[in-house]
C-alpha cells in the first residue's frame, strides 16, 4: 500500500497539502503561560521530563509580542521552507488554554490577524480545555485552520503519576472524545521510553490511538535531558528505563505503524534538541531529515507499511 506522494505512512505534511493547497510551517509562538503541574493548580515542578529551552527557537520568548515572534519566525523559515505560503502560529511552550477565554480571545486573535497566518495549533493538557473554549475554538475553525494538541505521553496511569503529570489517561480520552464532538482537528503527543514501560507495554499505545478520534499523532524517544527531575530520577534507578538504540528503535516504531489506522497521519516519529540539553542519548546527534530517511529506508527493506496489521 502506498499513501500520497508515493510514501509507506500517512504523513502530516501531506495532509496539509491534500487539505490546504500547499505546506503550512508552524512558528512556534511562547505567549508566556503555564501549566496546572506548575502553578499548584493540580501539582507543582511540571512533568519530570520537562525542560522548554530545550526545544525553544532563540525566536520565541514571551518578552516578545505575538506579532513580533510570528515575524521573526516567518523570517527564519523562510530560510529552510521555501515551499511554505501560509503558516500556522503554533502556541506550544506549556499549557496554551490555561487561562481565562478573554485572554484567550486576546492572544489567538493578535495571531490570526497576521496576513500570514492560515490559523492555529494549540499544544494544550486535557485538563485545560472545557465546552466555552472548545466552541470558542471551533467558532475561529469556520474560517481557519485549528488544530488541538494534547499531550498525553502515556496510556498507563502509573507512569503519568511518576511523570507528575497531574492527570489520568482516562481524563486524556474524555477531552479527545469532547474536542471531537466540536469538529474539530486534533493531534496528540505520545513519548515512548518512559520509565516503568517495557516495549511490550509501549506497544499498546497502537491499541488507544486507534480507537481515538485522533487525525494525528507525535512520538518522540524519550530523551534525558538535563536539570530535570527525570535526569535524577534516570541517575537513581537506571533499570527502570528502556533505552532503545537508534535502529531498534526505528524498527519498534515500524511494528507500531503496522498496527495503527491507515487514516492517522504521522507528524513525527523520533525528536531531536541541542546536545548541550541531552544527559544521555545513545544515539549521538542525528537530524530529523536524516531519521525518516532512516525510517523510510527501513519500510522499503522490510516491504511493510503503515496499517498492514491495523484490525488483525
Amino acid at each position: 500500500m502506498r499513501y500520497p506522494g508515493n510514501r509507506r505512512f500517512n504523513t502530516y505534511v501531506g495532509y496539509h497539502k491534500m487539505k490546504y493547497g500547499s505546506r503550512l510551517q508552524k512558528i512556534v509562538i511562547d505567549a508566556g503561560f503555564t501549566c496546572p503541574n506548575r502553578d499548584g493548580t493540580v501539582a507543582t515542578g511540571g512533568c519530570t521530563y520537562c525542560n522548554n529551552d530545550a526545544f525553544h527557537p532563540s525566536y520565541s520568548t514571551p518578552d516578545k509580542s505575538i506579532t513580533l515572534q510570528l515575524e521573526e519566525g516567518i523570517e527564519f523559515h523562510k530560510r529552510r521552507y521555501r515551499t511554505a505560503e501560509k503558516y500556522l502560529a503554533y502556541f506550544q511552550p506549556y499549557s496554551n488554554t490555561n487561562a481565562s477565554l478573554d485572554i484567550l480571545i486576546r492572544l489567538y486573535g493578535e495571531a490570526l490577524r497576521h496576513p500570514m497566518v492560515a490559523g492555529l495549533v494549540i499544544g494544550t493538557r486535557p485538563d485545560c480545555v472545557d465546552d466555552e473554549k472548545l466552541k470558542y475554538l471551533s467558532d475561529i475553525a469556520k474560517e481557519k485552520v485549528v488544530v488541538v494538541e494534547y499531550g498525553i505521553e502515556s496510556v498507563y496511569n502509573k507512569t503519568l503519576e511518576r511523570i507528575n503529570r497531574g492527570h489520568t489517561f482516562e481524563q486524556a480520552s474524555e477531552a479527545i472524545f469532547k474536542t471531537a464532538s466540536f469538529g474539530l482537528d486534533q493531534g496528540a503527543h505520545f513519548i515512548l521510553g518512559l520509565p516503568g514501560e517495557t516495549p511490550e507495554m509501549m506497544m499498546a499505545v497502537a491499541d488507544e490511538i486507534n480507537r481515538l478520534p485522533l487525525q494525528s499523532v507525535k512520538f518522540h524517544q524519550l530523551q534525558i535531558v538535563t536539570g530535570t527531575a527525570m535526569e535524577k530520577d534516570y541517575s537513581d534507578n537506571p533499570q527502570d528505563f528502556y533505552r532503545f538504540g537508534l535502529e531498534e528503535y526505528i524498527d519498534f516504531f515500524i511494528d507500531i505503524l503496522e498496527r495503527l489506522r491507515p487514516d492517522v497521519y504521522i507528524e513525527r516519529f523520533a525528536g531531536e534538541m541541542p546536545p548541550r540539553f541531552v544527559k544521555d542519548n545513545p544515539w549521538g546527534f542525528v537530524r530529523n531529515v536524516e531519521l525518516i530517511r532512516m525510517l523510510e529506508k527501513r519500510l522499503e527493506e522490510r516491504d511493510t507499511f503503515q496499517a498492514r496489521l491495523f484490525g488483525q
